[in-house]
């Protein structure tokens, strides 16, 4: 009887091992892709650099750093997966690795990448794993993605910093070593300046830009309502 007590326990941990979830796998080969790459360096040109942040739903990320000074422009789009030519309906299965993103083209000389990462902080809950808000799944999955090693260490400052002051809890964004950016369709470009009307932009969208204004005036352009 015991021997097939033993047998038993050991086909429970083989089973136990063999169901992991999809999702856990899925991440696991991100992480493990990621940190075999070296980061992408995007060259500065015409006097602005690019960053880019994942957070959420793009509607929301793309208006909060359009409100900032010094960013020229925010681009929805998506990035930090392992297919080609990413869509938002592919994106949206989760099984092509892609959360959505922007890629944000701003001025260092007027704001720094450092403050970009407060911003990026400052505008989200940011022990939430795998969405914000409402929008659940690993396409809305919070990343942080870096160009070099000085980026890195950027993030990696403000995020334990950020975790001294959570109480058991830990920051639940992704950093990663940027690859490629892949821009999104047409109609999802300034979304929220386009469709002010639109159900999602006034229960959720705009209370998230409100609120992250409120908090950060001094880091906003001075044609910005608030």
């Amino acid at each position: 009887m015991k021997k097939f007590t033993f047998l038993f326990a050991i086909i429970a941990i083989c089973i136990q091992t063999a169901c992991l979830s999809s999702n856990d796998k899925n991440k696991e080969a991100r992480s493990i892709a990621q940190i075999e790459l070296a980061p992408i360096q995007v060259p500065i040109e015409n006097g602005y650099a690019r960053a880019y942040f994942a957070s959420g739903c793009f509607w929301c990320v793309e208006a909060i750093y359009e409100s900032v000074k010094g960013v020229k422009e925010s681009i929805s789009g998506y990035s930090g997966g392992h297919t080609e030519n990413p869509t938002y309906e592919s994106s949206n299965t989760g099984r092509t690795g892609h959360a959505e993103a922007v890629e944000i083209i701003y001025n260092p000389e007027v704001i720094s990448f450092e403050q970009l990462v407060v911003v990026y902080f400052g505008s989200q809950n940011i022990t939430q794993v795998n969405g914000q808000g409402p929008d659940r799944g690993s396409q809305y999955r919070s990343i942080v993605f870096y160009q070099n090693a000085a980026e890195k260490q950027i993030i990696d400052t403000i995020i334990a910093d950020l975790n001294t002051q959570l109480d058991g809890q830990t920051v639940a964004a992704e950093v990663l070593p940027f690859q490629k950016f892949w821009e999104g369709e047409a109609y999802h470009q300034n979304y929220e300046k386009n469709h002010p009307y639109n159900s999602y932009i006034i229960g959720v969208s705009l209370p998230r830009l409100l609120k992250f204004q409120q908090k950060f005036p001094e880091l906003l352009k001075e044609d910005v309502d608030h």
